[in-house]
């Protein structure tokens, strides 16, 4: 018997999920992986509270961003679900009026976990590059660690600069949110 020809994935696929996953689609492969752990969700709370007060918010910082958690990311044929993302405000002056976005974030932020550090690295990162995101931040709530990244765009093809890796509860002031401190120990449980 012949094998069944696999037709690619489309969003009617991610509607389809159980509540308890999370979806994306890569290429046209649905790419699925469990809820957030509690350590996972704390670090992305926590990230968010820590940038969204001052960036978003304007409370103690320039403003001049909106900073979402789990932004569903339409990149051409790929859907994206970021833990965190955030676009400048000149870029992005108001929010779509759809469930989605198409422009992609000036900022991104990925927390890693087991079920998600491979694609969240290999397949995603080169994704987020080629699509112009200008900054990613890798945090891993297990190691208690931060990879800050910068796009460079001074090659042919747009390729990550690991700026800074920092761990347990060192002192964040990162692009592009170097305008604040914050504790890295505060995304900690």
């Amino acid at each position: 018997m012949p094998e069944p020809v696999k037709r690619p994935a489309c969003h009617q696929d991610l509607f389809d999920l159980p509540e308890n996953l999370v979806g994306e689609i890569i290429a046209g492969e649905l790419h699925t992986h469990p809820r957030p752990a509690p350590k996972h969700a704390r670090a992305y709370s926590a990230l968010g509270g820590q940038i969204g007060n001052p960036f978003d918010f304007g409370g103690g910082g320039p403003g001049g961003w909106w900073i979402l958690d789990e932004p569903e990311l339409h990149l051409d044929d790929d859907i994206l679900v970021p833990d965190l993302a955030g676009w400048q405000r000149e870029r992005m002056p108001a929010l779509p009026e759809t469930a989605w976005f198409e422009l992609p974030p000036d900022w991104v932020c990925e927390i890693l976990s087991p079920s998600t550090a491979r694609l969240d690295r290999v397949v995603k990162m080169p994704l987020y590059a080629g699509h112009g995101v200008g900054h990613l931040w890798l945090v891993d709530p297990e190691l208690q660690t931060l990879e800050v990244y910068r796009l460079d765009r001074s090659q042919e093809t747009p390729h990550w600069l690991l700026l800074e890796s920092l761990e347990g509860d060192a002192p964040v002031r990162q692009p592009p949110f170097d305008a604040i401190e914050f504790s890295l120990g505060s995304l900690w449980a």
